[in-house]
């Protein structure tokens, strides 16, 4: 697709994703979702705290309001809340604007239908259609939509958040780090009503700092409070809280492996863990599979993105889904990762088993990797190069797992090795010149 990646339309803000296309996707959901529908159309749309975000929401809200729908307009809250109360409030439909874990310069749309999941690639290719020169007729008189606040909508999600847990969090003290972005108020609201003791970072968003040297891609801030501090666990979001990352009581970093780990091993005990299997991407440390495989766990891989993962929840009818980077899906409780949803669940384990992070990931030995993001003119046409594929094959006749692809919502080459940690420097010093030999080669 054109615009739409693994995470909905990414760009940078007013000249990849510029304001007139937000007023174009606007006007296509507005119209999309009518169809069929003998009343009006409702959307409900949040956004982050990047300082585009303002513009893109006014304008696709305009667009939706021009085609006839109303607009329910949470303002700055988190991509799961979006998702969950189209759910629970019966919209036709949601949208988040953010770029997720992205820095500030960059934007994003992020779609979904009245299930509260993604929508559909084909949607998506026929609102690609639409941006690129379609028409569409306008609303006129009593049919144009309206925009309303919905601030009750963030409460409700609030509400629904503190309903999970199990037990309180009195004598908890944990460290959250924002991010600067969505759950800067939402997570700290939601640990101080539980009971917990709360030390937060990453609260101070001016429109430029979210993600800056904070949050889930950078949580060695968050490791210095929580070993300073002495607190018991951290939890690190990324900019629209739909990703955790932990932290232990001795500030080592716990990624969406060692989450899925422990949440496996316990929804296993609690008899909870529907076809004692779940889901992970193509990502996954090898050791996760091999730990889990001990427990009598299985695992099924899907590519990389959320939405594959949630899309295999459904098929497989398995629980418990998620990927490296922290999106980790409770299908019990919702169909797309939710940040402050894990953080709940990491804690209420802890609580529950009366055991430290640290002890709750025994029995998980991660293989030794490396990661390297390389930026090249056409990234997917040189992950797909010739000089790739034969380096990843020398490199799996020496026992190193090498994964190399495009980002779905950055302007790069991801490569990841995995192996003997001797290995790892050259084998991904050779996979970087493969990546730029074939992107030279274009």
């Amino acid at each position: 697709m054109k615009y739409f990646g693994t995470d909905g339309f990414r760009g940078r803000a007013n000249e990849g994703l510029t304001a007139v296309h937000a007023f174009r996707v606007g006007r296509f959901l507005g119209r999309y979702h009518a169809r069929g529908k003998g009343e009006r159309v409702r959307l409900v749309v949040g956004k982050d705290t990047r300082r585009s975000s303002y513009c893109l929401e006014y304008a696709l809200a305009s667009g939706a309001a021009a085609s006839g729908a109303d607009v329910y307009l949470l303002h700055v809250t988190t991509t799961p809340s979006v998702a969950y109360l189209v759910r629970a409030e019966a919209f036709d439909g949601g949208v988040m604007i953010s770029a997720s874990h992205n820095p500030f310069e960059d934007n994003g749309i992020k779609l979904f239908g009245a299930d509260g999941e993604k929508l559909s690639d084909e949607v998506l290719c026929e609102s690609e259609a639409y941006l690129d020169g379609g028409t569409l007729p306008l609303a006129t008189g009593a049919a144009v939509g309206r925009t309303i606040d919905h601030v009750a909508g963030r409460n409700r999600y609030l509400a629904y958040l503190l309903s999970i847990p199990r037990t309180s969090f009195r004598g908890l003290r944990v460290g959250l780090d924002c991010a600067n972005g969505s759950a800067f108020a939402l997570a700290k609201a939601v640990f101080d009503a539980l009971g917990a003791e709360t030390h937060c970072i990453g609260v101070s968003p001016d429109g430029t700092n979210i993600n800056a040297g904070c949050g889930s891609t950078c949580p060695d801030g968050l490791s210095a409070v929580v070993v300073e501090r002495g607190l018991d666990a951290g939890f690190a979001f990324d900019g629209d809280a739909d990703r955790c990352i932990c932290v232990d009581e001795h500030g080592a970093v716990v990624d969406g492996d060692g989450i899925l780990y422990l949440a496996a091993r316990d929804m296993l005990a609690r008899g909870e863990l529907e076809g004692k299997g779940v889901v992970t991407t193509v990502l996954s440390n090898g050791g996760l599979e091999r730990a889990l495989a001990r427990e009598g766990v299985g695992v099924l891989h899907v590519p990389v993105g959320d939405k594959f993962v949630t899309e295999a929840l459904a098929r497989s009818g398995y629980l418990l889904g998620g990927e490296p980077s922290g999106h980790v899906v409770f299908r019990k409780y919702g169909a797309t990762g939710d940040g402050i949803l894990t953080a709940l669940r990491v804690a209420e384990i802890m609580l529950e088993r009366k055991c430290p992070l640290s002890c709750l990931l025994r029995g998980y030995t991660p293989v030794p990797r490396r990661e390297k993001n390389v930026r090249v003119p056409d990234c997917k046409r040189a992950a797909k190069s010739g000089c790739v594929q034969e380096a990843v094959r020398l490199l799996r006749e020496r026992d190193v797992r090498a994964v190399v692809r495009a980002s779905g919502t950055e302007p790069v080459v991801r490569i990841l090795v995995e192996g003997e940690a001797a290995l790892l420097d050259g084998a991904l010093a050779a996979l970087e010149a493969a990546v730029c030999a074939g992107g030279e080669g274009l």
